[in-house]
């Protein structure tokens, strides 16, 4: 009888603290310290969290799936964060010249392969497996740019090495045919449509939060800089006052990405201090949010 009571007082104390609502999810309350709530979460069926924390931790709406390999397992986007800004903060500054930089970022060809590439690609199939479409497409897709980046600029893919006047030359200067219009022209064209999907991004970002749609839109107008630049130079025109504008607007799209990395890193470490984001989530509402509500009413 005794031991019943216990119980029944056990979870009266578990209800003060946690919040359950109609699908018996607990919610923490605001009076619970971090050490006392770590320990009820391992005896809580289930812990929901906020959707405002939900989108600045996995970078989408919040979404039902199915198990428990969101409390299983780490976040990964902060990961997939790190390895785009890695690669486009150097790249920023080599497109700008600055300190003498240059050649389209050809110094750092390993990180494009194996922090650019090798990041994004891993921090978005481990999204999938989380359930987190959005991320998922984003992070592979621009996994997959840093890999064919870093591939167009090694000589042995032979990217430009086709479009060498000279092909017996190419063996002892192998980028000879990088300066070439059909070149040029052609990588100018890949531009454009990274700005198209850039743009999708941006619209679908606006699900998110101010500081991701901050960084599609810088990206858009970055590629569309970019490609500005491939195209005047396939006519033989100087492209420096634009590939200088693409790399200021590189410049001003890492410090929005270095901003929100470290938000979520901070978040990760429970930091008394927060950043904000700007959550557009709830004030842009999904399609399914209010088809629910149209059959409620």
């Amino acid at each position: 009888m005794s031991n019943m009571r216990a119980e029944l007082n056990s979870s009266n104390s578990m209800e003060k603290d946690f919040a359950k609502d109609g699908n018996g999810h607990y919610h923490l309350g605001p009076e619970m310290n971090s050490d006392t709530a770590l320990k009820r979460i391992q005896t809580a069926g289930s812990i929901s969290i906020s959707p405002e924390l939900f989108e600045k931790i996995y970078l989408q709406p919040q979404n039902q799936v199915a198990g428990d390999l969101r409390k299983t397992f780490g976040n990964p986007t902060p990961l997939a964060l790190l390895g785009f800004l890695l690669s486009l903060t150097p790249l920023a500054f080599d497109l700008m010249g600055l300190g003498g930089a240059g050649t389209h970022g050809a110094a750092t060809v390993g990180v494009y392969y194996f922090i650019g590439g090798l990041l994004m690609f891993s921090g978005g199939i481990l999204e999938f497996f989380l359930g987190n479409t959005f991320p998922f497409v984003v992070f592979c897709s621009f996994g997959g740019f840093w890999f064919s980046y870093g591939a167009t600029l090694t000589p042995s893919f032979g990217a430009f090495a086709w479009y060498a006047k000279d092909k017996a030359d190419v063996s002892t200067n192998p980028y000879q045919g990088f300066t070439t219009k059909g070149f040029e022209a052609s990588f100018g064209f890949y531009m454009v449509f990274m700005g198209l999907m850039s743009f999708m991004y941006l619209i679908c970002a606006l699900r998110t939060n101010i500081v991701f749609v901050a960084i599609f839109l810088g990206l858009t107008l970055d590629f569309a800089l970019l490609a500005g630049v491939f195209f005047q130079e396939a006519h033989e025109n100087s492209g420096a006052s634009i590939q200088t504008a693409a790399g200021a607007m590189s410049l001003a799209t890492v410090a929005a990405g270095w901003y929100i990395f470290f938000a979520q890193m901070l978040t990760s470490v429970d930091f008394p201090i927060e950043l904000p984001v700007g959550d557009l989530s709830q004030l842009i509402r999904g399609a399914s949010e209010k088809r629910a509500k149209m059959h409620a009413v």
